[in-house]
């Protein structure tokens, strides 16, 4: 008879809320499957340990699995080595076939496949536990959901992989086979989301709040529209690196020739997504000013903010997650907090300024030199002499003497202070994300009720580990009504897949395969509209600004390449998958990195001064070879199986 190791029933159902990963405890006592799936609470807590690998946007992604962490957006300090090494290791360079790495998806994934197929087996109804038939094959199809997404999750970390398709017994021979090939893995994906999204409701919601997060039909379209716009990419497209590069049974690994209909499939799996999530009552969030125009900020905030029933463009959530404890590393630790989660100068140089003008346009030997666009009166010389003040209910100077914080002008809109005067100029008349985003040196910390202030011996700077080694702490995901030091960080879900990346990606796939097409500019266009910045095109837009003209597939191709790094910086290492896929990880991540002068003392811009703290200065210098595109299979599974074949150029 099967066994399985079990402690204690204090599960609360299938919520994620205090979702205990049941598999994983301790054994106390021992229980049959016939005992578990013939009650009730064990069965949905077995379902729910199912669920436990799905990914913490907030605090996993970072820390454990890296891919925030791996990208050029958050910046974990290097001085935190002793508690982030698995993770740091990697931003370094410093990997290897034997590294340890706390994502673990090449064991863990098959754990919760395994557990899945299990319950798929054993579970059945208990019409006198209130279970019936129809409800436990939803919650088989959920398995089954689970099941094809920590397939996608490996296929994504590591190209290709060991499958099989049911539960198999820890002996058999047929285990032993080898990997599949990349595409083969993503067909069927693909055809196991299709079915389950004509199967699994669109939304729990009208049952009842604590299923928030359970698997649904727009969770399905969701999860395939990423890897099909994935599975296009020039990655893994025709990607000349790995001709000739085979599995175990003489198969091609990863396509070998370019296949231009893959753009098309994508695309038609992201327009399939959207109509879906239109039709179920998902949108962008909007918050709108007295006028009845749209508040760029209260929108983009809230966007990650607002609770997950009423935040009608969350399409794919956990709804546990450690978002206090992200919270912590990014508060100044003058205010209690650890302090050295910062963000890139790359990701601070990347947003434009409020006119839609960008303000760097390149860099000329290194990240330290950037080519200034002078017509965009960007300067990073000198200091304000004048608030930057905006029409937005976003109050960030809440509780500083002499600021504009909730201003009711002659007009009825609300005004609020974004920068104050004496902000360095690199952080003057930016578009309204990036003061979402960017926490600079001298900025308000209403939490504290006084500036940050991150020079070094001061409160919130080095030379500690818990300070931003260079000079930016970051923002997003940050909620301003948090404060670590009362330990007051409130709730909201963390958000896998939104519906503005729905919208990027299908503006993406389909420049692709049919440039000219009036449904790129337009998705690309609400995302802009919804920031405050001028649409693309001709004319006036509808917040009242000139239009910017793009001309050509290539140009619409690098706007939406920088839409994406700024709407979706810092989520689920979008970004770290965008370099992979786009081939383009090597050019911009092995580099030397540059901040603020974190050993600066003196509060001043000039280049000449080895003192000022506002200087480009080198911090780190970061390492990306072609190899870490794919994670490597630790070599100890691959000496105990024969059949596997390391990723490629692991092996050298």
């Amino acid at each position: 008879m099967k066994l399985l190791k079990y402690i204690g029933l204090s599960f609360l159902g299938l919520s994620l809320n205090s979702c205990t990963d049941y598999l994983d405890n301790a054994p106390d006592d021992t229980l049959t499957m016939e005992m578990v799936f013939n009650d009730k609470t064990r069965t949905e807590d077995w379902l729910s340990g199912v669920y436990n690998r799905v990914p913490d946007p907030y605090w996993s992604l970072l820390r454990d699995y890296g891919y925030d962490s791996m990208g050029d957006d958050l910046d974990p300090s290097q001085r935190w080595y002793q508690w982030w090494g698995n993770t740091l290791n990697f931003v370094i360079g410093q990997w290897f076939t034997s590294s340890s790495w706390d994502g673990a998806v090449w064991s863990q994934c098959p754990v919760r496949i395994r557990s899945a197929y299990q319950f798929i087996e054993n579970a059945h109804a208990l019409p006198d536990q209130g279970v019936t038939e129809e409800k436990i094959e939803r919650m088989k199809d959920e398995c089954r959901f689970l099941i094809a997404y920590y397939y996608w999750m490996m296929i994504e970390a590591y190209g290709s992989v060991p499958f099989f398709d049911g539960l198999a017994e820890v002996n058999d021979p047929n285990l032993m086979r080898g990997q599949i090939p990349f595409d083969e893995m993503v067909d069927w994906i693909d055809g196991q989301l299709v079915s389950l999204s004509k199967k699994l409701p669109t939304s729990w919601l009208s049952e009842s709040t604590q299923f928030y997060g359970r698997a649904t039909s727009i969770m399905c379209l969701a999860v395939r529209a990423r890897m099909l716009l994935f599975a296009a990419s020039p990655l893994v497209n025709g990607n000349e690196w790995y001709n000739g590069l085979k599995n175990y049974d003489g198969k091609d690994r990863f396509s070998q020739t370019y296949d231009a209909s893959k753009w098309n499939r994508a695309a038609d799996a992201c327009k399939e997504l959207i109509e879906a999530a239109h039709a179920a009552g998902h949108d962008l969030v909007r918050e709108y000013n007295a006028d009845g125009s749209i508040d760029p900020f209260m929108s983009c905030y809230n966007v990650l903010f607002l609770r997950g029933d009423v935040n009608p463009e969350a399409l794919f959530v956990r709804s546990d997650s450690n978002f206090s404890e992200f919270e912590k590393h990014a508060t100044p630790r003058g205010a209690s907090g650890n302090g050295g989660l910062g963000i890139y100068q790359t990701l601070v140089d990347a947003f434009s300024m409020k006119d839609g003008s960008l303000p760097i346009t390149g860099y000329k030997s290194n990240y330290g030199s950037p080519v200034i666009n002078e017509k965009s009166g960007y300067t990073e010389r000198g200091f304000s002499s004048q608030p930057d003040i905006r029409k937005t209910k976003y109050n960030l100077y809440r509780n500083c003497p002499g600021a504009t914080v909730d201003s009711v002008g002659t007009d009825g809109n609300t005004y609020n202070q974004v920068a104050a005067i004496g902000t360095y100029n690199m952080y003057i008349n930016r578009e309204p994300r990036f003061y979402l985003t960017v926490m600079w040196n001298r900025q308000w910390y209403h939490q504290a009720n006084r500036e940050v202030q991150m020079m070094s011996n001061e409160q919130d700077g080095g030379p500690t580990h818990d300070a931003p080694q260079n000079g930016y702490l970051n923002r997003k995901k940050v909620s301003l009504e948090q404060n670590q030091r009362d330990n007051i960080h409130p709730y909201r879900p963390g958000i896998l897949y939104r519906l503005g990346e729905a919208y990027l990606n299908y503006a993406e796939a389909l420049n692709e395969c049919d440039p000219g097409n009036a449904d790129i500019l337009k998705y690309l266009n609400l995302i802009r509209e919804r920031a405050g910045v001028p649409q693309y095109g001709t004319g006036i837009d509808s917040n009242g600004f000139n239009k910017i003209p793009l001309n050509g597939q290539e140009e619409v191709r690098q706007a939406i390449y920088h839409e994406r790094r700024v709407e979706l910086c810092c989520e689920n290492g979008i970004r770290y998958f965008d370099l992979r896929r786009w081939k383009k990880a090597e050019e911009v991540l092995d580099q030397p990195m540059y901040g603020m002068n974190f050993s600066g003392t003196e509060f001043s811009d000039d280049p000449n001064n080895p003192k000022a703290f506002f200087v480009r200065t080198q911090y780190i210098k970061r390492v990306y070879e072609r190899k870490f595109y794919w994670y490597p299979i630790y070599q100890e599974e691959i000496d105990k199986d024969p059949t596997l074949i390391q990723a490629p150029f692991w092996d050298k």
